[in-house]
């Protein structure tokens, strides 16, 4: 690599090779989300219209899957902090998830698609740190940024071709086609993630630390990963806000999917997809935004919106059950989610710059997060058996008021800390954007 690949904005002065395994990250993004988009609001709905499955059952087996997800989530980042094998790990879990998504319509029993979930689990746990960390590695924190926020960009646009496929097919010929096309696109992530050229990834950078860092060369002992995250107040009153906030938003969108299926079982896919895609097709600006502008206004601004917006979604969920209305209040998770999955991972890179274990520090916050988003379905789905819909939504937006309340207090601005660029004489001068 050369020094300064990833000054400002990366698309303005890579070489050839690096801009294949920049467009073929572009592409991984995108063709990823098609992959995983039925394995959350789509199954439960498809469950639904499998005889002795209720809505507590489905909010079980999917919080089975997280809990998985949540047991390897650190260790996964500690492999990817450590092993040069990134893209392998990347194809081996796409794979999985592909195989699981078949699997589940071949015999929808509890067991089958417990089993099937804690696949998925597994394989979910890798997508984030690996993606995050050859992000990183080949463009560095300077160009980080922008580099975030266009994968978040793609990614939400195959998010949007997964909706319209596995509603339409839901629809038109059977729920159970979608997941079906969830597996074949699994070969596409596959083939794209070997267009990503190894040879470029500084495995340095991508977990955080400076090429001149002793670190680096063997030298200094940098402190664990757990470390890192006890050792930091900032981490800890982030991992807090955040797992707040997904217990609050993990189950607000397949709640009110299924609500909208019990009213109209045939139009249930359909609602469901128009659900995803009104959100999706606001977190596209939203991804856009953040690349633009992620490091000049500053990472609390814009990462509060994420914030302000859930609770003020929950409630107005819990105020109408009309397929229109529903679906019109998902431009606010379009703005929150949009922002949310961008800026949760700059502020993790920036908390941790320099200390060598950025990969597992992602870990171990995302398992603090994802507990909320692992409880929240089936958290969810008791109060709705017991207390209905709208109680549990109400719920919901309770919890999201507490996660706007911790983060407001305890997470302060990040975007001053200084850049790494890969194979700079000085790294650990700030870039300019």
């Amino acid at each position: 690599m050369t020094d300064g690949l990833a000054r400002g904005r990366d698309h303005g002065s890579h070489s050839p090779s690096l801009g294949q395994s920049l467009a073929a990250l572009d592409g991984l993004n995108f063709f990823l989300a098609d992959v995983q988009s039925g394995l959350g609001p789509f199954l439960g709905i498809y469950l639904l219209s499998v005889p002795g499955w209720s809505t507590s059952e489905i909010g079980l087996v999917l919080t089975i899957g997280g809990l998985v997800g949540l047991v390897v989530q650190t260790p996964i980042g500690g492999l990817i902090d450590k092993t040069p094998h990134k893209r392998s790990l990347l194809i081996i879990a796409a794979l999985t998830t592909g195989i699981g998504a078949f699997t589940v319509t071949v015999n929808p029993s509890f067991s089958v698609i417990t089993a099937a979930q804690v696949g998925t689990g597994i394989a979910g746990a890798v997508f984030p740190p690996a993606i995050a960390a050859i992000a990183l590695g080949l463009v560095g924190s300077a160009a980080y940024t922008y580099r975030t926020g266009r994968m978040a960009a793609f990614n939400h646009a195959g998010n949007v071709v997964g909706a319209v496929v596995f509603g339409a097919a839901g629809y038109l010929i059977t729920i159970r086609a979608g997941f079906w096309f969830a597996s074949i696109v699994t070969v596409l992530v596959a083939a794209v993630t070997l267009l990503i050229n190894p040879r470029l990834i500084n495995n340095d950078v991508a977990r955080g630390l400076a090429p001149s860092d002793p670190a680096a060369r063997g030298g200094r002992k940098k402190p664990s990963g757990f470390g890192v995250l006890v050792q930091s107040r900032p981490l800890l009153a982030l991992g807090s806000a955040t797992m707040l906030w997904q217990l609050a938003n993990g189950a607000m969108l397949p709640l009110t999917g299924q609500e909208l299926a019990l009213n109209n079982a045939r139009m249930g896919t359909l609602f469901q997809a128009a659900l995803i895609i009104v959100a999706q097709l606001v977190m596209i600006p939203m991804a856009v935004m953040i690349a633009k502008h992620g490091k000049d206004w500053g990472r609390k601004p814009i990462f509060l919106a994420a914030f302000l917006v859930l609770p003020v979604r929950g409630v107005l969920f819990a105020l109408g059950v009309t397929p229109l209305y529903v679906i019109s209040i998902q431009i606010l998770d379009g703005i929150g989610a949009g922002i949310y999955g961008a800026m949760f991972v700059l502020v993790v890179a920036d908390l941790t710059r320099g200390t060598g274990h950025f990969n597992l520090a992602l870990g171990a916050a995302t398992t603090i997060q994802g507990i909320g988003a692992a409880l929240s379905p089936a958290l969810a789905g008791f109060v709705a058996d017991t207390g209905g819909f709208q109680l549990s939504l109400l719920v919901l937006s309770g919890i999201a008021a507490l996660a706007l309340l911790v983060f407001v207090l305890g997470v302060p601005e990040t975007a001053d800390i200084p850049d790494i660029v890969p194979n700079s004489s000085n790294p650990m001068k700030p870039q300019p954007s």
